[in-house]
């Protein structure tokens, strides 16, 4: 209801809000009408905001709330805790404050709740300053072109769709293919590679089991020292899944706007969506497709717009943004999908088929894009993987004919038996991200023909055997290339010519 008659209203609650009138102003203190769900409706606190912090007196103490629904003559408000206190006729106050959440170096290798409180079993975070939680993404003065790489250690990714900082690239894909996979290798790989960028890991929803496995990987590999993790569960309430994903936000742009790099994954967006579909039904607010609100779009433009590099007056810091999508039987054309993929400027689509066939990671050439990456490509994997994208692309689509048994011409077969290498090649094991010199002489021997005669099924060991080689005996000159600016010819000559040796030793 839009307005509230004091005349229905049970005598108790009656004479609670006629106390207060008579008290004063109903401006900053109101009265619980009802509450369930999680949702209190509430008559007074005419001069609340958005988003604004809301205190309700119970008898076991303060139980905050926060404003979503501000109609003419009641607030719909979203517990942020425990509603087993919370009756019809406690009065509510205004804190005089929006949502913010600790920020700040404190929260380096810890696993927190949205609210910033420790769910790892340590000490009380205690930081110096605070981030508000819904805050203005940096206008378009402010932001300055991607053009420095963030490299994820996929070679797949590196070569064919790459990632700048302050890009925001989209992982989608079924249940159970890979999807968080490549965001933990993209994490190892900032650690690895020593690039300085922070990671910031959001699980929306996620088994807890399934958290702590992952928290356990990234102390293994050496990565937990920069990543915060902000952990939600299927149990918690809805109103904490729906801040997960700003609150992290909120403490990525601290390093953002500290000079710094932040990467933000969010696993995944789907989720979300599906817990701020479930406030606002219980809100009452009308439902449009697929029963999310109209709204719906704006809930993800609003976050992922905030990941962005921010120009040289301003410190030159960026936040890079991996969301994740659920999709159901592939269909990205599904609603929240679409929606997702319009926001952000390219998508890693990863396919159940492919991950069956042993193709992991399960990236499609043909449905995956990198929008603005190309820009922020390192030099050196730049220019041994120009025609990468369309030489697979074009080989998926032969290969499906090739199973016909069909005459096929030599071109054609040549461009298969290179597509099936290239495909091998691509193949890498999680937790293994690839530095930019592997990457780069990895491609290379495969697409400049040196690993032709290498029957498919060796590939792996024939890069392998290249890597080892390479390393042990060209250490410097690897280490130069690693740098990622563009091979010289003479290094060219020394990976084709080693390639070659190698390549001898794996023929037929």
């Amino acid at each position: 209801m839009s307005t509230v008659s004091i005349t229905t209203l049970s005598q108790d609650l009656r004479k609670a809000i006629e106390n207060l009138e008579t008290k004063g102003s109903l401006d900053e203190v109101g009265v619980i009408l009802r509450v369930g769900d999680g949702v209190v409706w509430i008559h007074g606190l005419r001069s609340a905001g958005y988003s604004e912090v809301i205190n309700i007196e119970t008898p076991s103490g303060i139980v905050e709330a926060f404003a979503l629904n501000l109609l003419e003559d009641e607030i719909g408000a979203v517990l942020l805790g425990d509603d087993s206190s919370v009756k019809a006729g406690q009065t509510v106050r205004l804190k005089g404050s929006v949502l913010t959440v600790p920020v700040g170096e404190e929260l380096l290798g810890r696993v927190v709740d949205p609210l910033g409180r420790p769910l790892d079993g340590g000490a009380a975070i205690k930081t110096k300053q605070q981030g508000i939680v819904e805050r203005d993404a940096p206008g378009v003065m402010d932001r300055k072109s991607v053009h420095e790489p963030l490299m994820t250690g996929v070679a797949a990714i590196d070569a064919m769709f790459p990632i700048g900082r302050g890009q925001r690239e989209l992982i989608i894909g079924d249940r159970q293919v890979g999807k968080t996979a490549l965001t933990i290798d993209t994490m190892i790989n900032q650690a690895k590679q020593k690039t300085g960028v922070v990671n910031v890991y959001v699980a929306i929803g996620q088994k807890l089991s399934k958290v702590a496995r992952l928290v356990e990987r990234l102390k293994v590999e050496g990565v937990m020292d920069q990543t915060i993790v902000v952990a939600t569960s299927p149990s918690d309430p809805a109103s904490l899944l729906y801040l997960a994903p700003y609150a992290a936000t909120a403490m990525g742009e601290y390093f953002r706007d500290n000079n710094g790099h932040a990467l933000m994954i969010y696993d995944d967006l789907t989720k979300h969506a599906v817990a701020y579909r479930q406030m606002s039904l219980l809100l009452r607010r009308p439902p449009g497709r697929e029963a999310y609100p109209g709204d719906v779009f704006y809930l993800h433009s609003r976050l992922l717009e905030r990941s962005a590099k921010l120009s040289d007056a301003l410190g030159g810091g960026s936040l890079t943004a991996l969301p994740i999508i659920e999709t159901q039987a592939g269909d990205i054309s599904a609603y929240i999908p679409t929606n997702v993929i319009s926001i952000t400027d390219g998508q890693i689509f990863l396919e159940t088929d492919l991950f069956h066939q042993g193709i992991r990671p399960a990236i499609s050439a043909g449905l995956s894009v990198s929008r603005v990456g190309g820009a922020a490509q390192t030099a050196a994997v730049k220019s041994v993987s120009g025609n990468l994208k369309l030489g697979l692309s074009q080989f998926r689509e032969l290969a499906s004919f090739a199973q016909f048994g069909s005459d096929l011409d030599d071109a054609t077969k040549q461009q298969i038996d290179r597509g099936q290498r290239l495909t091998e090649l691509l193949k890498q094991p999680q937790y293994k991200p690839m530095s930019v010199w592997e990457q780069v002489v990895s491609i290379l021997a495969v697409t400049s023909g040196h690993f032709d005669d290498v029957e498919p099924a060796h590939i792996k060991d024939a890069q392998e055997a290249f890597i080892s080689k390479l390393q042990h005996e060209y250490k410097k000159e690897m280490q130069e290339l690693d740098k990622g600016a563009k091979p010289t010819d003479e290094t060219l000559k020394l990976v084709e010519k080693v390639a070659t040796n190698v390549a001898k030793g794996f023929k037929g």
